[in-house]
């Protein structure tokens, strides 16, 4: 009989022992930090994630609990050229070691090429794939061709208007040192 396994309460260990998968298709709304950094509301977005567990054999000879976590999801972000929304594919495949306690994870972390985590039997799974999922946000989303044109210069024609309506102070300052001395007495 296999176990159940619950992404918010997850069991590392014996998640990987099973070699035990995990899917679903989550509301982005559900992820809270994530849907702070949306450009609008995407109550009809889905985060699309898979976890599998597995069992590898470690340099002492015992095995570590690995997990392989793959998530998708595709919302409205800022475009950096229009600031208009734009729908941007976020998305993550990573795979996790799983060590006995953060000590171990400090002294590992700066030989492993993979992401080390602590094991634990109430692993908050949810926790990871938003996490990852902020990590892939791209720095500076854009259109391809964004649907309004966009404004290159910084300032526009009223603006430019009003400066030139207005005299230039060095221009006042040469009429009155052009001016003869016999003028200003």
């Amino acid at each position: 009989m296999k176990r159940e396994f619950v992404p918010q309460r997850l069991d590392v260990a014996a998640f990987a022992a099973e070699a035990a998968v995990l899917s679903a298709d989550d509301a982005v709304p559900d992820y809270p930090r994530l849907a702070q950094e949306l450009a609008a509301p995407a109550p009809e977005a889905l985060v699309h994630w898979e976890a599998t567990g597995e069992q590898r054999t470690g340099a002492d000879g015992k095995a570590e609990p690995w997990l392989h976590l793959v998530a998708e999801t595709t919302v409205p972000l800022v475009c950096q050229r229009c600031l208009a929304p734009v729908d941007t594919l976020v998305a993550s495949d990573r795979w996790f070691r799983f060590v006995a306690d953060e000590a171990t994870a400090d002294a590992e972390d700066d030989e492993s090429e993979e992401d080390l985590l602590v094991v634990s039997r109430d692993f908050d799974l949810h926790a990871l794939i938003e996490d990852e999922l902020l990590m892939e946000i791209p720095v500076m989303p854009v259109h391809e061709v964004c649907p309004t044109p966009i404004q290159l210069s910084s300032s526009d024609e009223d603006f430019k208007a009003a400066e030139e309506a207005k005299p230039n102070p060095f221009a006042v300052l040469d009429a009155l040192r052009s001016r003869k001395p016999e003028e200003g007495k």
